[in-house]
């Protein structure tokens, strides 16, 4: 039986400082956000949580994540793991967005889209995108179009890769038709119809969507580049980017040897955007989860590789606020509205009434995570997890 919950004067950020409010959920919604309501009858169970000490945020919308494992850049043995669901609801993941990586043979798309499935029957909202890192792009039907309009979870194409040398080195002909198709897919689907492009480390960095937007009806607010704070050049081409109208994402998950070796840490990335002038709306963070984070020496020779974690979206947002002095609100928008404007999910990113009841409680002192709701459901109290996946322990 679904069960109302009424929190009682906590202080909402929707990502927009709203100040102390009330926060009634029910049926899968956020029915009403106000002042000094009150329990009344109702047949259904209420539940009345105390938010005094808390802060509420809109659900974190993950728009990067490699549900089904990724890599193996080492060889079989190398093959990452799968996400299971309370990787993405102890972090305050909500919304996850799926995608396959290098290995488009043995990782599939109908492999990918059974398990956005599976995790949204355990709890939490899943979309996927058609293709992967390969042009032309891997597809179910046949067709990038036909992807986006007959299956309901695909809302866009990606990850492409560019700038990096796995890539499949497409030509800007190519990427344009990826576009064209993603476009005109969205549109008759009414869905985001974005290109996700998986950002390397090569000299070109974003020229590719430069030559393939100009002369074009293309936009470059439909190309999502990520993994933007790869290094230093890649991190200012990404501030130009969004000088020009762009959207751009930063990559949570790393590793000590590429920090060590140039990456900017995303929680630094971010703050240094918001002071650059880039608006709030223009970045996000993703986590890169369970992908394989591979360490290759300057001639391309793998040295070791880990894998990437959900759970470091929230952690690199709190350490943007409370170590790089970054407002609550624009940090919050960076995981829940920006990339759900940015991929079309009309339902996700905020709080306001009507919209899916995806909200997480943070505790005020320390901003750790309270207690996550998805749909209206409860999957963490007290920051553990109250609902599992079902192969976990």
């Amino acid at each position: 039986m679904n069960t109302i919950f009424l929190i009682k004067n906590v202080e909402v950020y929707a990502p927009q400082p709203l100040g102390k409010q009330d926060i009634v959920l029910a049926g899968g919604k956020i029915i009403a956000i106000g002042q000094h309501f009150t329990a009344g009858s109702s047949d259904l169970p209420l539940t009345v949580i105390d938010g005094s000490g808390s802060i509420a945020v809109p659900g974190f919308v993950d728009s990067l994540v490699h549900f089904i494992g990724g890599g193996g850049e080492g060889g079989f043995a190398t093959r990452t793991p799968e996400m299971q669901l309370t990787d993405a609801t102890l972090g305050g993941v909500t919304t996850a967005i799926g995608v396959l990586g290098t290995d488009a043979t043995t990782r599939t798309l109908s492999n990918l889209l059974a398990k956005a499935h599976a995790l949204q029957i355990e709890g939490i909202t899943t979309y996927c995108h058609t293709g992967s890192y390969q042009v032309p792009c891997r597809t179910l039907t046949g067709s990038i179009t036909d992807d986006l309009i007959l299956i309901d979870k695909f809302i866009g194409v990606g990850e492409i890769a560019i700038s990096d040398h796995r890539s499949s080195q497409p030509t800007t002909d190519e990427i344009r038709k990826v576009a064209a198709a993603a476009r005109v897919g969205g549109i008759l689907a009414g869905k985001g119809g974005i290109v996700s492009v998986h950002m390397g480390a090569g000299e070109r960095i974003l020229q590719p969507i430069y030559d393939a937007v100009a002369g074009t009806e293309l936009s470059l607010k439909q190309f999502y580049p990520t993994h933007m704070n790869r290094n230093r050049a890649v991190f200012q081409a990404a501030l130009q980017f969004a000088g020009r109208g762009g959207v751009i994402d930063f990559t949570t998950s790393t590793t000590a040897y590429d920090l060590a070796h140039g990456e900017v840490a995303a929680a630094a990335a971010l703050a240094e955007a918001l002071q650059a002038g880039v608006k709030p709306m223009q970045l996000t963070l993703s986590s890169d989860g369970n992908a394989s984070l591979p360490i290759y020496s300057n001639n391309g020779e793998l040295l070791g590789l880990q894998v990437g974690q959900v759970r470091t979206l929230y952690q690199a947002a709190r350490e943007a606020i409370v170590e790089h002095n970054a407002a609550i609100s624009d940090v919050i928008c960076a995981i829940s509205q920006a990339p759900a404007a940015m991929l079309g999910l009309s339902q996700k990113g905020r709080l306001t009434a009507g919209l899916d009841a995806d909200l997480v409680l943070l505790n005020r002192d320390d901003l750790s995570i309270d207690q996550v709701f998805a749909m209206g459901k409860q999957l963490v109290n007290a920051g553990q997890a109250t609902v599992k996946g079902m192969f976990e322990q």
